[in-house]
């Protein structure tokens, strides 16, 4: 079944924008992929135009030639550009294989090890950053029927927090703890913003809350930092995001420097490099809790990855609390129905697009380049709105 043509889509929220790569194929097959990336949007879909001697005639069976091509044979260390096209355009393969198969796609990863997989909400704190009314927000999330919940609480913090901030965001932390009780287990995200000495310390003030885990809480490439903290600290550690290959994972592993891996499925080589990113960290007793902020194709793709994972944790998800438009990019989308996700169903991803509506949410464009809103996280005081119109 070889790749005739594709297609590249992005719509555009208030913060991130999200492509999706239709391949079509000489069996009358369509596949999807989504990605995101922060700040690069226009570069993946050159890149895409780059490698297109790579993907026009590749048999979709092909998965891992494909991934030798656009590493090994073009003669490069792989990175966040070229593992995100890549990303891309594996899911694709993978919608059409289990097209082809007429099976779910997660029976052709092993089949699943649970009935439901659990997920926590992020995006939800878009509000004024006061301990009432995170604790307001929380509260939603709760009833809505999430057994977790995960925010960064930090402003605009960064390597270190002034004794102000540090109280502000100590204050936040405490009320979403209080909203969340035993109902839910809260997860704090960090940004890779701290220098260690910074981020042993707020995990020490935080232990008594019981956090699921603390994520990225020193920069994404300083092995030594992420080392010092784990060392010193009872709270979980988890990393991952911002690691795009299994083999950036290598120092991890070998030093056993988190708890919890976060690979991203959209940046970090497609289902097949995640499984294996996660069946090596199996082997060192580490869980697996992939980082989401994608759309209904990436949702559904960590979905059925995830229910063939022996060792995954929980499964984040933003488009019930942010830009929930883009629920309506097909259909059926995977809903979370008392803080679970449901086996998907249906050949492939199961998910019928519409390109109708893709084409009607176009990201912005300017003198022919896809504009990135981003969050500028380390300067504004309230990235959290997640809104354009932050400075």
């Amino acid at each position: 079944m070889k790749i005739t043509n594709y297609r590249c889509f992005t719509i555009g929220t208030g913060w991130r924008n999200l492509t999706y790569v239709m391949i079509e194929t000489d069996e009358g097959i369509i596949g999807f992929g989504e990605a995101h990336i922060v700040g690069k949007t226009h570069t993946v879909r050159e890149y895409l135009r780059d490698i297109k001697r790579h993907i026009i005639g590749h048999d979709v069976y092909n998965i891992e030639d494909l991934y030798n091509k656009v590493t090994l044979l073009d003669f490069g260390a792989p990175g966040q550009v070229s593992m995100t096209g890549f990303s891309l355009l594996e899911m694709a393969c993978w919608d059409c294989i289990g097209q082809k198969a007429n099976l779910p796609v997660y029976k052709l990863l092993g089949g699943a090890v649970r009935e439901r997989i659990p997920a926590y909400a992020n995006g939800w704190y878009r509000v004024d950053r006061t301990p009432e009314a995170f604790f307001e927000a929380a509260s939603k999330v709760v009833d809505s029927g999430y057994k977790g919940l995960k925010f960064d609480p930090f402003g605009n913090g960064n390597l270190e927090l002034t004794r102000e901030e540090y109280a502000r965001s100590m204050a936040l932390i405490e009320a979403v703890s209080e909203a969340a009780g035993s109902r839910a287990q809260i997860f704090i995200e960090m940004h890779g913003r701290f220098a260690p000495y910074q981020a042993v310390e707020i995990c020490r003030d935080i232990e008594c809350f019981k956090p699921g885990f603390v994520e990225e809480p020193c920069r994404p490439l300083d092995a030594h930092a992420l080392k010092y903290v784990i060392d010193h600290t009872n709270v979980p550690i988890a990393a991952g995001e911002r690691w795009y290959h299994a083999m950036a994972f290598n120092e991890v592993f070998r030093e056993r420097l988190v708890n919890i891996v976060q690979p991203d499925i959209s940046q970090c080589g497609g289902l097949l490099e995640v499984k294996k990113i996660a069946s090596t960290a199996e082997t060192l007793s580490m869980t697996v809790a992939p980082h989401n902020v994608g759309g209904i194709i990436a949702t559904m793709a960590n979905v059925h990855l995830m229910a063939t994972l022996r060792n995954g944790k929980i499964l984040e998800h933003f488009n019930d609390f942010s830009d929930s438009f883009v629920k309506e990019a097909g259909s059926p989308y995977p809903q979370v129905v008392d803080g679970y996700f449901n086996l998907p169903e249906g050949p492939g991803w199961g998910v019928k697009m519409d390109i109708d509506f893709l084409e009607a949410h176009a990201a912005e464009v300017e003198n022919g380049v896809i504009q990135d809103p981003g969050l500028n996280m380390y300067k504004s005081t309230n990235w959290n709105l997640r809104s354009k119109s932050v400075a």
